[in-house]
């Protein structure tokens, strides 16, 4: 039995390690302010959606009120195969304020939303692109934002935050600590110059440079990672020119899933792209995050099987909370979400969701937007 206990107190320690380094990360970032009068940069921003009528208006209403100059960005919305109103949305707002066109995704891969994203990049013209998804709201100042980083920092390519706007059910509230912690872990990773993650809600890169590392060629056969694979491409090339814009007004917004089974179904398809990364601290990373819910869900169930001292899965527990505590308090105060509730709940659910989730994406299937990967 103290072999057993040396070994989960070790793993929960390299655990406790990694989490208290990009929680330091987190804190080496520094927060962008500075915003320049002239905007130079000309975008387009691309939004694939597949049956997204109920989401859309939204996403069109932040539009129509960006503070950016309307010659210099236009909307580029690809239609993944939708069997909904969405065209009809799109077409009929009343807002409609600024240029858009509306394309047929070409599908060509396993992946449709990179094929979607290809088919808008072949027909792109400008040098900056954005791409964002349907069910997102920006602020304002987003593009503005994003303008003045450009003109300050020359990047080829900028990461920017993505929170949950979500209401005080248990499941709403989970969804919002989870994605603040995945967004802990990317900005830790940027400000230990270890970037391996970005969210693909909110991604600009330059047109050249997609063209330049060949796109999605690689990982295309993967449904998912239209963000994750393209960053860590650029990172092995260009270090340097891949970026975090670490501002108030470039986080994007996003309504969490409704329903559990969606939630587990979106939390597999992110996964199962874990053992294709290209990164190697990503894997570690996620080696050392698996290791460590997993010695706290072996613990609890040994300890109701009477061997595994319940104090000592306490203490493990204590430690891990405490270390996951460093990263999520400064990212939960950056991100501003409405509300926080149901922390120790979430705590203590988390390691037998993310366990769940991460041998099931080894073996299992899963169904997005009405197609099974």
């Amino acid at each position: 039995m103290e072999i057993i206990t040396y070994l989960f107190f070790g793993i929960i320690g390299i655990y406790s390690v990694f989490i208290v380094w990009l929680a330091y990360g987190f804190r080496q970032l520094p927060v962008f302010n500075n915003n320049l009068p002239e905007t130079k940069s000309i975008f387009s921003i691309i939004v694939p959606f597949r049956n997204e009528a109920q989401h859309l208006p939204q996403l069109l209403y932040s539009f129509s009120q960006m503070d950016y100059p309307r010659s210099n960005f236009e909307i580029v919305f690809v239609n993944d195969a939708s069997t909904d109103d969405s065209v009809s949305v799109i077409k009929e707002f009343q807002a409609l304020s600024f240029n858009f066109r509306i394309l047929d995704s070409a599908r060509k891969s396993g992946s449709p939303k990179k094929d979607a994203i290809t088919t808008a990049i072949n027909s792109i013209q400008n040098e900056w692109i954005i791409t964002t998804d349907a069910d997102c709201f920006a602020s304002p100042e987003w593009l503005k934002t994003i303008d003045s980083y450009i003109q300050s920092h020359n990047p080829s390519m900028i990461a920017g935050a993505v929170s949950f706007s979500a209401g005080d059910t248990f499941l709403q509230q989970f969804q919002q600590l989870d994605m603040i912690s995945l967004q802990g872990a990317t900005m830790g990773s940027f400000g230990l110059r270890k970037a391996f993650m970005c969210n693909g809600a909110n991604l600009a890169y330059k047109k050249e440079l997609f063209l330049e590392l060949n796109g999605f060629e690689g990982n295309d056969s993967i449904a998912s990672g239209d963000d994750v694979f393209l960053l860590q491409k650029a990172v092995a090339k260009y270090p340097e020119k891949v970026q975090y814009l670490k501002s108030e007004n470039n986080i994007i917004l996003t309504e969490p899933l409704d329903n559990w089974n969606a939630v587990f179904n979106q939390r597999v398809r992110w996964a199962s792209k874990t053992k294709s990364y290209q990164n190697s601290f990503g894997k570690i990373l996620a080696l050392a995050v698996f290791g460590g819910n997993l010695a706290i869900v072996i613990g609890l169930l040994l300890t109701f099987a009477g061997r595994f001292s319940f104090w000592s899965w306490y203490l493990l527990f204590a430690v891990k909370i405490f270390a996951d505590f460093l990263l999520l308090n400064p990212t939960g105060k950056f991100l501003k979400p409405e509300q926080v509730k149901f922390f120790l709940l979430s705590n203590l659910f988390y390691p037998f969701f993310s366990t769940a989730v991460a041998l099931y994406s080894l073996f299992g299937k899963y169904e997005w937007k009405g197609r099974k990967f």
